[in-house]
Formats: C-alpha cells, sequence, structure tokens
C-alpha cells in the first residue's frame, strides 16, 4: 500500500470498548496490509496482537472515563470525591455522629448515727468524665452530677436487722451521657510548612477537645481559617446571685485550625503565619485622612476597607510537640436500647471534704455507684449514601449558613456537628395553626438495629440550639417527633414456564427487601405502588404481577400508629398517601413481605 492510501485510513473513534477496537484493527490489517497479515484465527500471532491492543485501548478508555466522570459532583462516584466536591461549595463532613441519653444514677450511703437520713459527708459528687460500658462501647457523663441535690430521690435500702432502723439509703439521680471514650495523642511537628496538615491515627473521631503544644500556647477549632473571632466560655463569679455558671466572651484568636473529616480520618488545618511574627494594625485614633487642614499621616497599613495586612490566617505549630485532646466514638453502633447500659467502667468521685471521711466507708461508697438508661439512647445513624450526600451538598451552596427556605432549615438540621448528636430523616414545615412564622421540625432516628425510632430529649435541645444560629430572627422552632407507620407487602405474581416456584418466591422478597431497606422512605414521602410492580416485574422468572396490596402493622414491635390504607390510597392506585408529619417503614422485610405465585 501505498503512502498516500496509508494517509486516508479510517479511524472509528465511537468504538472504544475491547470487541469494537478489535474489530476495527482486524478490518484495517485485512483492507490495508493484506500481504503482510493474512492468518487472523484464534491462536495466531496476529490475533494476539490485535486482542493485546485491544485490551490497553479498552483500559484506557475505562480510566478517562472514570477520571472525567469523577471531575463533576454529578456524576463522581467515590466517597471520598464526593465530599472533595462537597468542600468546594461550602458543605462540611460531620464524620460519626454521637449517641446521647440521660441514664438513671444510684449510690448507696451510710446512714447518720442515729439511722435518719444519709451521712452527708459520704454523699459524693460524680464528676464530668466517667466511663460508662456496655458490650465492648463506651458512654461518657458530660455534666456533674450531685447526689446531695434536694430533687434526688432517697430511699432506705439496708436495714438493721435487730434495731430496724437503716443502715444505708440508696440515692437516685440523673445525668446525661456521650458515646465514645477521651484519648489524647501525641504529634512532634517539625519546621515552619504553610498551612499544615496534621492526620490523627485514630478512627472515628466525633470532637477535638483542645489542642496545646509545648509551650503552653492552646490552638483553637474554627469554622474557616479567616475566622478570628470566637465565643468561649468562662466560668461565671456571680453565679451564686445570677445561677448563671459560665458567661460567653468573644475572644481572638491568632493560634487557630479547622477540622475536615472523612468516613474514619481526621485531619487538622492551620494557617500559614510564622511564630513570633506581629500583626501590623494601624490604629485609627492616630491615623488622618488626607483632608484639607489636616495633618496627613502616610501609613501602608491603614485602609478604609482594611485595617490588617496580615493574611497568614493564623500561626502554624512549628518545632514543637501537640498534645491532642479527642473524643473518639464507638467503631460500632453506639444505639442502645432501654436497661442496657449497666456497668461503671471509671467513676470520677469528689467529696465535700474527703480528708474527714473514712477511706474504707469511701470505697464501698464508689463501688456502690450504678447505672442503667431507663429510655434508649440514639443518635448514630447508617452514612448517607452517595445520592443522599450529593442532594445534602446541593442544598447547603444556596443555603449560605442562614435558614431562611424549608430547604434551608433541612440542610442545616443535616449540618449539624456529629458531637451534638444526629438524626435519620427531617422535614422542617410552616405550621399552619400558627399567628407567627412559627416552624415545626419533624425529626426521627435510629436504634441499635437500624430501624426508625423517636429522637431523644437531649438531641432536640442540641438541635433547637444549633437553629437558634441559623434561623432567622422572627421564627420560632418546635422541634416534635415524627409518627411512624409501619407497613407490609402482599403480593401475587405469575411464573414463567419452567420456573422454580418456590425459588421465585424468595427471590421477589429478596429483591423487594433490598430496596426498601437499603434506602429509607422520607417523612411525608408516599408508598408507590407502581415501583413494587416494577421491582417484582423485573424479577428473573416472573411473567406478570397479578396484585400488590399494602397493610398497616400493629401491635408488639411495631408502631402503635393505626393508618387506614384504604383512605390514604390515591385515585389511581398507584400510590398510598403518607401525612406530611410521618414516615413509613418497612421494618422487617423477611416478615413483612409475603408473596404468592399462580
Amino acid at each position: 500500500m501505498s503512502d498516500e492510501q496509508k494517509k486516508i485510513i479510517p479511524i472509528n473513534y465511537t468504538n472504544r470498548e475491547f470487541q469494537g477496537v478489535r474489530n476495527d484493527l482486524r478490518q484495517i490489517a485485512e483492507r490495508f496490509y493484506p500481504d503482510n497479515f493474512q492468518d487472523f484465527s484464534d491462536a495466531s500471532f496476529g490475533a494476539m496482537m490485535v486482542d493485546s491492543v485491544a485490551y490497553v485501548a479498552d483500559q484506557l478508555n475505562f480510566y478517562l472515563d472514570y477520571n472525567v466522570n469523577e471531575t463533576f459532583l454529578d456524576t463522581a462516584y467515590q466517597y471520598e470525591n464526593i465530599i472533595r466536591h462537597g468542600r468546594s461549595l461550602g458543605f462540611k463532613e460531620t464524620g460519626r455522629a454521637s449517641t446521647f441519653g440521660t441514664v438513671a444514677l444510684y449510690v448507696l450511703v451510710p446512714a447518720t448515727t442515729t439511722g435518719l437520713g444519709p451521712d452527708r459527708d459520704y454523699i459524693p459528687v460524680l464528676k464530668k468524665g466517667t466511663v460508662f460500658g456496655s458490650s465492648g462501647i463506651s458512654f461518657v457523663l458530660t455534666e456533674n452530677v450531685n447526689f446531695a441535690e434536694a430533687g434526688n430521690q432517697i430511699i432506705a435500702a439496708r436495714t438493721n436487722a435487730t434495731t430496724g432502723a437503716p443502715t444505708y439509703y440508696a440515692i437516685k439521680a440523673y445525668g446525661n451521657v456521650v458515646s465514645g471514650r477521651f484519648g489524647t495523642e501525641r504529634v512532634t511537628v517539625g519546621s515552619y510548612e504553610r498551612f499544615k496538615k496534621i492526620t490523627l491515627s485514630t478512627s472515628n473521631i466525633s470532637e477535638i477537645i483542645s489542642v496545646f503544644d509545648e509551650q503552653g500556647n492552646e490552638y483553637y477549632e474554627v469554622d474557616y481559617l479567616a475566622q478570628d473571632m470566637i465565643f468561649k466560655e468562662v466560668s461565671n463569679k456571680n453565679y451564686k446571685n445570677d445561677n448563671v455558671p459560665s458567661i460567653l466572651k468573644p475572644f481572638l484568636v491568632s493560634r487557630k485550625f479547622v477540622v475536615n473529616k472523612s468516613r474514619s480520618s481526621t485531619t487538622l488545618q492551620f494557617g500559614s503565619g510564622k511564630s513570633g511574627e506581629t500583626n501590623v494594625v494601624a490604629d485609627p485614633a492616630r491615623v488622618a485622612m488626607d483632608v484639607f487642614g489636616k495633618t496627613y499621616v502616610t501609613s501602608t497599613t491603614f485602609d478604609p476597607s482594611k485595617l490588617t495586612k496580615n493574611e497568614s490566617m493564623g500561626i502554624v505549630p512549628a518545632n514543637t510537640e501537640l498534645t491532642i485532646l479527642y473524643r473518639a466514638t464507638n467503631p460500632t453502633n453506639s444505639n442502645l436500647a432501654a436497661g442496657a447500659l449497666s456497668s461503671v467502667s471509671s467513676a470520677l468521685v469528689d467529696f465535700t471534704d474527703r480528708t474527714i471521711l473514712s477511706e474504707a466507708t469511701v470505697a464501698e461508697v464508689i463501688s456502690s455507684i450504678e447505672v442503667s438508661n431507663e429510655e434508649p439512647i440514639v443518635g448514630d445513624v447508617t452514612n448517607p449514601t452517595s445520592e443522599e450526600l450529593k442532594r445534602r451538598i446541593y442544598d447547603t451552596f444556596p443555603t449560605q449558613n442562614r435558614a431562611v427556605t424549608q430547604a434551608d432549615y433541612e440542610n442545616m438540621i443535616y449540618r449539624m456537628p456529629s458531637k451534638f448528636g444526629s438524626i435519620k430523616r427531617c422535614s422542617a414545615q410552616r405550621d399552619p395553626d400558627s399567628r407567627r412564622r412559627n416552624i415545626n421540625i419533624y425529626v426521627i432516628s435510629e436504634d441499635s438495629f437500624g430501624n426508625l425510632t423517636t429522637t431523644n430529649s437531649t438531641i432536640k435541645d442540641n438541635l433547637k440550639t444549633w437553629m437558634n444560629n441559623y434561623k432567622m430572627l422572627s421564627d420560632t422552632i418546635d422541634v416534635l417527633d415524627t409518627f411512624i407507620i409501619n407497613y407490609g407487602i402482599e403480593f401475587v405474581v405469575k411464573s414463567s414456564a419452567g420456573a422454580d416456584r418456590f425459588a421465585l418466591v424468595d427471590t421477589c422478597i429478596n429483591a423487594l427487601s433490598e430496596k426498601y431497606s437499603a434506602s429509607k422512605l422520607f417523612i411525608g414521602e408516599h408508598i408507590n405502588v407502581a415501583d413494587i410492580y416494577m421491582v417484582l416485574s423485573g424479577v428473573e422468572g416472573v411473567m406478570s404481577v397479578s396484585s400488590v396490596k399494602i397493610t398497616n402493622k400493629t401491635g408488639a414491635n411495631y408502631s402503635a400508629v393505626q393508618f387506614d390504607i384504604n383512605e390514604n390510597t390515591a385515585p389511581d392506585g398507584t400510590s398510598i398517601v403518607i401525612p406530611s408529619n410521618a414516615i413509613a417503614e418497612l421494618k422487617f422485610p423477611s416478615v413483612d413481605i409475603i408473596g404468592k405465585i399462580r
């Protein structure tokens, strides 16, 4: 073949998979090189070379498509890449959520010499940081619990067998706990590095408590490195008069960091300033504008729109060792059923004056401390799917850290830091019965088995406090429980000829279970009966779907909500209408899905 003919060899750029490239190469070789290559059987050397080139082309095209898809948020597949796209739009990953709950605490205190009441010198204060355990997971007390408070319940626990006088009293108090444990990590930092990043070796970190260097300098967590002011909690010296234990005061910080979280890792990022540098800020009292008749002082640091020329975004630690105190959540699900928390792993106890007490009696009091959760401890939820995460990122950008619309409210709720707890689903709705701008926020959580359950009061309080920072000034908020409607599915399908009827039922049930267990419905989302028909029709061996019936499941292990399916079925029968303050749940797919073959 002449050189001129070789220049016009046609190339089909639309064939990018193995078989298409292979066929193109064979056609080119057969048409333009008939004298060089004549044997194209599967065992020939020429076929091997063509297959090798087609294999390489298929691999290159696959990775080209993959990299292009990962470049855009709407086509990205990898979870970490979706998080990176979200950061550029202002989304901040919260990490593994914490669980919150209220526990009942018990202690035995010796009676006074007269037997009339407990000896108050031996009544302890269970301090913040006490660790409780249950089945390999731990919980930390978040506040001091004083058993001597007047509202605590006191009963006679032990009596003298001879006189009948009480010898010990049992005192019951309540305290709040959060999942996880406290830990410390020390990191050696070398020479100065701009925007230093430190990734902690501990996984599932929920909260950074404090960061100090060897010189005693404290580094503060901020939302973004350009933030210069934080609000610091200061003890109130006038606590006895106004009954306010702490005061929030604004505090300018130069040593600061932001926290970036992924599914399992936590990274601290600092600014770019060097230690020892001073912020050059002009004093407006000594600077005058260039006005006729006035003394003008030239200063490059003074600008009416900018009073500082320091753009370091915080001082970076260098040539030191950082001591990082953190709270890490449990590696497994931290939700607990009622009564599951029962052991005291490490009790931090204080007394009014321990020096005047008997150490043997003190040890006996400490060893008698017991704990129990009368209500479920919830807050830990399964990680959002990639599609759910994308939806939250899309809603973050227009929200702009303020809640105005319904979508803004829901987005800010999902963005509540994990250290305050987490919810599975939420819905913000305008209260139709309120004359003011009242917003009803309906929330729902998950239990230790991944089933829906009501959200406890601690998470609701945290959520309300969190939303007060972002809501409109004229809005009021009520955080309410969502009604859970448990439902079941009954279907009848017709099998194809030769299909195993018994195996086909199990296959249909598994297909429905996979669809409705993998992704929970949203609050107020209708049950789409047409989707059930579509899933069953797609099962191999199913010729047609005869009928699908939705039933309301109540009784033991189910929600007590009675829901009339017939009254809430759409006129065309394609969906079940769910109220805006309720959520539908297929709780036990293996039991709640019943099928027949005809």
